[in-house]
């Protein structure tokens, strides 16, 4: 059973004024979120991502379609009920959204108090949660006594001090550098794998996605246009969207422009060679070229890793005459993709 689940779900604004439209920032979405899961989504600035993740604690009512949290139907219910509902449900923000006027652990404490939890407990839990972020020597600091990493961590620790089940993620490594990035997907990574919380990502940086995620979502226009596991949408994204995103970390086939330069540098046939994990070696491709008297040179591509799995488009300007190299593209095994581009 998912622990989320989105039916035909879309939410529409009220035109802003008399001579606009209705803005819907989510249409007609429909997503399983399995538990215990990464599930990243991942759209542009305006995609409907952030609105969605808050469709699914419901602070934003849905217009249409239904949103069920654990089996329940969260969407329609009153709230009275959607308090309880949302102490199941965790959140962290991107410009970390803490008390400046509480300390480290008033802010961690905050949401036990609300919870009704007695005081006695409410100590032992801040305690435990400040020590599994590392920041138990910084109790009784105050935000703005706190790098950007250390009030991330803060408001993870915040995010799980009511033992939630699920822990929304809304742009929350975007304010931080590259190295404290690391440091807080690495916490995630571990709040997933020690606790089981299904950690929903809403990001729009695709390197996020390829360090953590388990499945992922690809947002435009309020829609969700492509979803699958994180290495079936890097390897072979199928929509202009997804394979936008997926080129600003992997090297596919080259582009125009790209394209026009290597042309100059190399007047040889030019081809780009696909494979994915388990498939044949790159050495035994290389081995039938070479005897069937073809020359090559990798000019383009690269291998990539996700999460342990391998896969790759490998751009060789090829040598020798024509017969020669359409018999060695011939012989490439079946399990790879050759598609000529220059």
């Amino acid at each position: 059973m998912p622990i989320v689940r989105l039916s035909a779900v879309s939410k529409t604004y009220p035109a802003p004024r008399r001579t606009s439209r209705p803005l819907t920032a989510v249409d007609n979405v429909t997503l399983d979120i399995d538990a215990g899961d990464i599930f990243g989504i991942i759209g542009y600035s305006g995609a409907g991502k952030s609105t969605l993740v808050r469709l699914i604690n419901a602070l934003e009512p849905v217009s249409a379609g239904t949103v069920e949290v654990a089996g329940t139907v969260i969407s329609g219910m009153r709230e009275r009920e959607l308090r309880q509902v949302r102490l199941g449900i965790g959140m962290i923000f991107q410009q970390f959204n803490l008390f400046n006027s509480r300390t480290v652990a008033g802010n961690v404490d905050y949401p036990l108090q609300v919870a009704g939890v007695p005081a006695a407990e409410r100590k032992v839990r801040v305690a435990e949660m400040l020590e599994f972020v590392g920041l138990a020597d910084k109790a009784s600091s105050y935000p703005d006594q706190l790098s950007g990493g250390q009030k991330q961590r803060v408001g993870i620790a915040r995010a799980l001090a009511t033992s939630p089940r699920i822990l929304l993620a809304d742009e929350a490594t975007s304010a931080l550098d590259p190295e404290t990035t690391l440091e807080v997907l690495a916490l995630l990574k571990r709040v997933n794998e020690e606790f089981g919380i299904t950690i929903v990502l809403i990001t729009h940086e695709m390197e996020v996605i390829k360090s953590i995620a388990h499945r992922v979502a690809v947002m435009d226009s309020g829609r969700v246009i492509e979803q699958g596991t994180v290495f079936d949408v890097f390897s072979n994204p199928q929509t202009d969207a997804a394979k936008r995103f997926v080129s600003t970390v992997v090297k596919a086939v080259p582009e125009a422009h790209e394209l026009a330069v290597l042309r100059q540098r190399h007047p040889g046939r030019i081809v780009t060679i696909s494979f994915a994990d388990g498939g044949v070696s790159q050495s035994a491709v290389f081995l039938g070229f070479a005897q069937h008297g073809v020359t090559f040179e990798l000019v383009y591509g690269g291998v990539n890793d996700i999460q342990g799995r391998t896969f790759g488009h490998l751009t060789l300007a090829l040598g020798g005459d024509d017969a020669a190299i359409d018999r060695a593209l011939a012989s490439v095994d079946s399990s790879l993709t050759v598609t000529e581009v220059a």
